[in-house]
């Protein structure tokens, strides 16, 4: 058998098809058209397996993607279906006439029951290889095994019910482990819990199903030819002794289960369930059953009773005890799946239409049973000589058409996501729907999701008298907008806002309708301060503007305006209205300067503490030169509030801020002039007396305090000018001490302040004729005499007003020419001390040894002529050159090699009286001579030691390596 599941499409079956409800192009009326270029899938396609059995199929269970057949009466096939060239044959061993009556293997594919007809059952483990018969199950023909899905596992099955012929439903436990001879038997246990009655006796157990409940209880389910039974009971916990079945079926001993019977009767009965996925809880079952199939839903939450949505679906025509009746059914999400002797028939359990009937070709033989893989939805079905399979693809697709058809709207809408056509169809049928129910708002939200013409919904509220629900509508459609989409945005946004006001405008003034005003006023605030709605808002802010002033809703307008941002216009309303109190709220709540700028002329005029109060909150934010205009305005009136307002802001300006334009100490002077006198002069003095530090206008400040008469801060002014004599001129005529204040100001030049003294002391005796005042000053000025005095005088004053001052006069003339005497004196003895020096030092001489060496070089001082200086060190004459060098000044490096290109051009001088001819020959030609050269470079050169002298001071900062040549002595050390 190369490849037994090899799949292929059979030349003579056809493929079963159950087409899509939608047509290939559909063209909604949304106005907008879906073209299905592809053909749909069938969602039910049939194929036979490519398998020739050696004997015919007697039955066949597949579970987990594991495929289990026995063949004959002997033998057991066993195919991975992921591998599926790799199939295992096992042999039963039996000798005797039985043969296998039904076969069971559990949702994960690792257990599997055979049971046989001679009231005996085998099992075998998937990883088994031998079939192991169970002694403890003999005598008991099984028909149904309820598999434990929470506690089975790979090597053992858990505790499991088992149904007989007899009516007995038993309780065992499986383990796949496998001993000797005398080792232990894969049946652990075999007890009984219950049998099932009908009204004849014990009914043979056809269905078992078992389930836990979200909650810990414990579900099972049971059918015989006529009854469904439930036992719904407290579960025993996992990891207990007593984890069994035992528990939920001793509450059922004193009183019979509740159980659905029907009459009818074909002999069988069976039960399918629909789990969506391995080990998860059922959603749905069906029972098959002579008065047609029981449908309905599972919810495990429910206390009395498992079964939800209970209906029953008659059979089709041609179906049933009396006719051909079926054999075995299969449920999928949406479908179940009757098996009879020669075809397939698929009912919808939405609306129990039959939607495919696959009729087999006889050459197969009748067909036997049907079954499902839960792990992988697809179903099997067999007949004694060939197996097929349907493969279920897309069946939920056309579902939201059968719910739509019945009004169930939501469900339409969940399965028809991903469908845009079919959910405009699903919307607008709900809108149309509502909107016949007088569910105006429900309608309106269902609209505005369609692509429904715009105008003919907004036509049907308006003609409705719905503009509750128009606005809805409009709101969703504002919100489905796309950023490029302005146009219809402002179009929506000025429609809503009229909308609203209109309906406000109705409402406002009714006493009854108090309550509702109110919920639409909130609703419209709702809408314009709306995250969503803002960007459209904004674009429409001009129109929306107009709507409001135009229904006079001065409300609305600032509250819009607020949203928007738009504080300029919230505070010229504010100011129109006089609430400048408001006003100035609102600027300093919002903090923007521009505004502060704008409105600061009007609110000067009402609140003029308020808003200085509020600029100076705002400190550093506004620009002080931008209010100067405002305070003008405001300050012209000169009255002493306006002027002292205005200097208190100036004041935080540049003693708080450190402001240091112009303009602003500028005005701050102006305003002390006119209106705080007594601040201007603390103010002048404060600012300083240097000229280059101070921020104000020199001259503006003289002419301004001269206009106002404000003499000190003038002399203050003149005294900062370094105007000295107009400042002692000036002071002359307020204070005489002022006066002489200034006229010690220029201390480094004597003249003037001789001649400042000479106008004070002229002053006090022509203007005041104050004697002794003129005394005082010359006592004052030690650079005044008694000579530049008295001619101030008048011809009749004694000298008796003058004895002391001419006394004092002769005494300090008499010390000045005593100081004199001592330090010409002192002179001479210097200067006698610096010959004897002179004298010595022609004396001083130095000591140099043969072996003494270079300072600069290390190579021997004899060999090359060297400079000896008195500290010690010597230096070769060349080497002291380029040591000194780099130390000199640039005029003086000039200098040096000048004197070095002349002293190499100049001849050397010749020996005895030539040599002093020649000397005295270049000096007569008007150029120095070589000596004289020689004792310049000396003294460039040689005037002091380069180690001990300035120069090396000098060098103190400058590095040990020329940065220049860094690099090249940082490599050398590496």
């Amino acid at each position: 058998m190369a490849s037994i599941l090899d799949e292929y499409e059979d030349s003579l079956s056809r493929s079963a098809v159950l087409q899509p409800g939608c047509p290939s192009v559909a063209i909604p009326h949304s106005g907008y058209v879906n073209a299905q270029l592809e053909k749909e899938v069938p969602i039910f396609t049939k194929q036979r397996i490519d398998f020739t059995p050696s004997d015919r199929i007697t039955s066949l269970v597949v579970a987990c993607n594991q495929l289990c057949l026995s063949l004959g009466k002997d033998i057991l096939l066993r195919i991975d279906l992921g591998k599926a060239n790799e199939p295992n044959h096992v042999e039963l061993g039996r000798k005797d006439d039985s043969k296998v009556h039904k076969m069971f293997l559990d949702p994960t594919g690792c257990h599997l029951l055979i049971a046989l007809s001679s009231t005996e059952v085998l099992y075998m483990n998937r990883n088994g290889q031998k079939v192991r018969p169970l002694a403890r199950w003999k005598g008991q023909l099984v028909e149904s095994v309820g598999w434990n899905k929470a506690l089975g596992t790979e090597s053992s099955t858990g505790p499991i019910l088992v149904g007989t012929a007899q009516g007995q439903i038993f309780e065992a436990e499986l383990s796949a482990s496998e001993g000797g001879l005398f080792g232990p038997a894969p049946d652990l246990y075999f007890r009984p819990l219950y049998v099932l009655n009908e009204e004849g006796g014990p009914a043979p157990v056809c269905s078992l199903e078992a389930e836990r409940g979200p909650d810990g209880r414990g579900f099972v389910i049971a059918t015989t030819r006529q009854r469904l039974f439930q036992f719904i009971g407290r579960a025993a916990a996992e990891g207990t002794e007593a984890q069994g079945f035992s528990g939920l079926f001793a509450a059922y001993t004193d009183h019979p289960p509740p159980f659905r019977e029907f009459p009818s009767n074909l002999g069988y009965s069976e039960l399918a369930f629909y789990v969506p996925k391995l080990r998860s809880a059922p959603r749905a079952f069906a029972w098959m059953m002579g008065d047609g199939v029981l449908y309905g839903s599972l919810d495990c939450g429910r206390p009395d009773s498992l079964l939800s949505e209970e209906r029953v679906w008659e059979y089709p025509e041609g179906i049933g005890p009396g006719a051909s009746p079926p054999l075995a059914i299969v449920l999928t999400q949406f479908h179940f799946l009757l098996l009879l002797v020669d075809r397939v028939e698929a009912v919808c359990t939405l609306t129990g239409q039959v939607v495919l009937r696959d009729h087999f070709l006889e050459k197969f033989g009748p067909l036997r049973h049907m079954v499902k893989d839960s792990s992988t939805g697809q179903l099997w079905a067999y007949t004694e000589r060939a197996v097929f399979r349907y493969h279920v693809q897309r069946e939920s697709r056309d579902v939201w058409r059968t719910y739509l058809d019945m009004n169930r709207f939501d469900l339409a809408k969940e399965y028809c996501r991903d469908r845009p056509d079919c959910l405009d169809t699903v919307l607008a049928r709900e809108a149309d729907f509502c909107f016949r129910q007088r569910r105006y708002l429900e309608s309106a939200h269902c609209y505005a999701q369609t692509q429904s013409y715009f105008e003919e919904i907004a036509l049907k509220f308006l003609e409705a008298r719905q503009e509750e629900a128009l606005a809805e509508f409009l709101q969703r459609k504002l919100a489905s907008l796309k950023p490029g989409e302005r146009t219809q945005a402002t179009l929506l946004t000025t429609w809503l806002t009229e909308l609203y006001l209109s309906r406000l405008g109705a409402l406002q003034g009714d006493p009854e309708a108090l309550n509702i005003y109110r919920e639409t006023r909130e609703r419209f605030r709702t809408f314009l301060s709306s995250p969503r709605h803002k960007e459209w808002l904004f674009a429409s802010r001009a129109s929306i503007h107009e709507l409001l002033a135009s229904h006079g809703d001065t409300e609305h307008m600032v509250y819009f305006a607020v949203i928007m941002q738009d504080y300029e216009r919230v505070v010229a309303y504010h100011c129109q209205h006089e609430a400048y109190e408001e006003a100035l709220a609102v600027l300093a709540r919002h903090r923007d300067p521009q505004l502060f700028y704008k409105f600061s002329p009007i609110l000067i005029r009402h609140i003029p503490r308020q808003l200085v109060d509020a600029w100076i909150e705002m400190g550093s934010r506004l620009d002080a030169r931008q209010l100067i205009p405002a305070l003008v305005n405001y300050s012209q009136g000169g009255e002493a509030q306006q002027v002292s307002q205005a200097i208190r802001y100036m004041e935080f300006c540049v003693n708080v801020l450190g402001e240091t334009d112009q303009a602003i100490h500028n005005y701050l002077l102006s305003l002390y002039a006119r209106g705080q006198p007594a601040s201007l002069l603390a103010y002048l003095e404060q600012a300083g007396a240097s000229p280059h530090r101070v921020h104000y206008d020199l001259k503006y400040a003289l002419r301004l305090c001269a206009e106002h008469g404000h003499h000190r801060a003038c002399v203050h002014v003149y005294k900062v000018l370094e105007l000295y004599e107009e400042a002692v001129d000036l002071a002359l005529q307020v204070d005489v001490d002022l006066a002489k204040q200034c006229a010690d100001l220029p201390e480094e030049d004597e003249e003037l302040r001789k001649k400042l003294w000479l106008k004070i002391a002229r002053h006090v005796v022509q203007e005041e004729e104050d004697v002794q005042t003129a005394m005082a000053c010359l006592a004052s000025c030690p650079l005044l005499k008694i000579e530049d005095v008295l001619p101030f005088f008048p011809d009749f004053v004694t000298i008796d007003h003058f004895k002391e001052a001419i006394c004092s006069s002769l005494k300090a003339y008499n010390q000045h020419i005593q100081e004199l005497q001592r330090e010409m004196e002192e002179a001479t003895a210097s200067a006698q001390r610096i010959r004897q020096d002179l004298q010595e030092l022609r004396g001083r001489y130095g000591t140099v040894e043969p072996q003494d060496k270079c300072a600069t070089c290390d190579f021997p001082l004899l060999n090359r002529p060297f400079y000896l200086f008195l500290c010690g060190h010597m230096f070769h004459a060349d080497c002291l050159l380029q040591a000194v060098r780099p130390g000199l000044p640039a005029y003086k490096q000039a200098r040096l090699e000048e004197l070095q290109r002349k002293l190499g051009v100049a001849p050397p001088p010749a020996k005895g009286s030539a040599r002093a001819k020649e000397a005295e020959g270049g000096a007569a030609a008007g150029g120095p001579s070589r000596e004289q050269l020689k004792a310049d470079l000396d003294e460039l050169v040689a005037a002091e030691c380069v180690y001990c002298g300035e120069l090396m001071i000098r060098s103190i900062d400058r590095p040990f390596i020329d940065p220049q040549h860094y690099e090249e002595e940082y490599l050398s050390w590496l």
